[in-house]
């Protein structure tokens, strides 16, 4: 249980209130098959997800020793030919099979009617155009004042830039500054765990997500199994 009542709720996205896998891992084969690539498992491409979206297709084209044959200028044509087609297939197909996780649309709404003045926001390492997007089409949107993605500042999670952003924007809103330790950033990885830890945010792990051996790895102190955990987790 929560020891102090938070103020602000940061949610990753994928992995914790969606499960994007499959969109994302139909994408990336699609884009290596364009490119000549053999295409991957899903379980492997699965593992890439977390770090943004180029450093998704960077590893799903393989270690960089692999492609020691060709010029550096190659390398780069060949992964801006990869990206460039990542980026379009998924932008027509990110909501073929998306869908939020179960308990998620019932959490949030019960969070919201115990708690009306709670902000809540996303920080995705997505890039933030299809993240509203899909937010917006799985009616998540109406529950958050922002919503940033991978792109939205200079550095990306784990790095706690956005966050901060996050915690000074609600701080401004509520008309009365927050402390870190009165938001919770809310994920699947060790990554979204590294961010809360640099600021000196509280976190929330979710078993439930895309990466439950690397969260495990990071052994938080609070971690659910199903969202709909999540507002007696908070205590809320």
């Amino acid at each position: 249980m929560a020891a102090v009542s938070p103020r602000l709720l940061v949610f990753d996205l994928d992995g914790t209130l969606i499960n994007s896998s499959l969109d994302l891992c139909n994408s990336v084969n699609a884009a290596l098959q364009h490119v000549g690539k053999p295409v991957l498992p899903n379980s492997l491409i699965a593992s890439y997800i977390g770090e943004g979206a180029a450093m998704l297709v960077r590893r799903a084209l393989g270690d960089p020793h692999d492609l020691d044959s060709l010029h550096p200028t190659e390398c780069d044509d060949l992964f801006r030919r990869t990206f460039d087609f990542f980026l379009s297939y998924y932008r027509d197909h990110k909501l073929d099979h998306t869908r939020c996780y179960p308990g998620v649309l019932e959490s949030l709404t019960q969070i919201r009617s115990r708690r009306p003045d709670l902000l809540m926001a996303v920080l995705t390492n997505k890039p933030v155009n299809p993240s509203r997007q899909i937010c917006s089409a799985l009616g998540l949107e109406r529950f958050f004042f922002q919503n940033y993605g991978g792109n939205s500042f200079d550095t990306k999670k784990p790095d706690p830039e956005g966050l901060l952003a996050l915690i000074a924007e609600a701080g401004d809103l509520n008309g009365d500054p927050l402390s870190a330790e009165e938001a919770f950033m809310i994920g699947d990885s060790d990554i979204d765990f590294l961010t809360a830890q640099r600021c000196g945010a509280r976190f929330l792990g979710c078993t439930f997500g895309l990466a439950p051996a690397a969260l495990a790895d990071a052994q938080p102190e609070l971690t659910v199994d199903h969202a709909s955990q999540w507002p007696d987790a908070l205590g809320l």
